[in-house]
């Protein structure tokens, strides 16, 4: 006998089972705020399921990220909000209005083009009538390099931005200065180093980076580098503890060469 195929009924009953009188002790008290870093977590757990090329654990991952959703549809559902139909009624009405060369007579012949229409009419749609309140928009829960990108990105699409790279390298050589100046000075220096990372992922738009992307890769080889100090230590019958600065910096040199800069 076949096993039968869930459904997104199933899902939906399923979790309305866990949060009724008789379900799970724990489904039955969460809120929207106790389960809001769940949904960023099986996000990245995704992402990383993406980054990893492990498509079969990308299928369960992506099955966790639909959980996430149905359970606030869920909590909503009860305190007499939207419901899980509303969420999908609304996504299928934005998808249709925000693609009008696909299901209406608009025209886009290139990705580009798509992507201009698509904030063209996400501005109409939200009744946003200056950049600004598009900047404003972009979510703080955003990972702060992404959000400082997306706004960068807002700003170009007016032409408030660096005319060619070089100037926006200048910019980043400016900010390290401004920093040194407050650390001499016991100015403040939160804010400059700020101003810095800020700068940086300027650059980054220039050159067609994610910085977060970068700044992950870089954390890996740091790690990476690190396993291999720590190993060649071992293998002296030394700890890390025990060695010198010096002979550390030596190890990490080595690595350098031996690792694969990209590992």
């Amino acid at each position: 006998m076949e096993n039968k195929m869930n459904t997104l009924e199933d899902l939906v009953r399923i979790i309305r089972i866990l949060r009724g009188e008789n379900g799970c002790p724990w489904d039955r008290v969460q809120t929207h705020a106790s389960i809001r870093m769940d949904m960023l977590e099986e996000a990245y757990e995704a992402a990383d399921a993406i980054d990893k090329k492990d498509m079969k654990n990308l299928c369960e991952e992506l099955g966790d990220v639909l959980m996430q959703v149905v359970f606030h549809a869920e909590i909503e559902t009860e305190q007499g909000g939207f419901t899980m139909g509303d969420v999908i009624q609304g996504i299928c009405e934005k998808m249709i209005y925000r693609h009008p060369h696909v299901f209406g007579s608009g025209k886009a012949d290139t990705a580009e083009e798509v992507l201009i229409n698509w904030e063209e009419l996400k501005k109409k749609e939200k009744r946003q009538e200056t950049q600004t309140e598009v900047m404003q928009s972009v979510p703080e829960a955003l990972p702060a390099l992404i959000r400082a990108r997306k706004v960068q990105k807002k700003a170009a699409d007016v032409g408030f931005d660096f005319p060619v790279t070089a100037d926006a390298m200048r910019k980043v050589y400016e900010e390290v200065q401004e920093l040194e100046q407050a650390v001499r000075e016991n100015g403040e220096i939160e804010e400059e180093f700020g101003d810095i990372l800020f700068a940086l992922v300027n650059i980054s738009r220039f050159l067609k980076i994610n910085p977060e992307f970068a700044l992950t890769k870089a954390i890996k080889k740091f790690i990476n580098r690190f396993e291999y100090i720590e190993k060649s230590a071992l293998l002296e019958g030394k700890a890390l503890s025990e060695m010198s600065l010096e002979e550390m910096d030596l190890l990490w040199d080595e690595a350098k060469i031996k690792l694969n800069p990209m590992q």
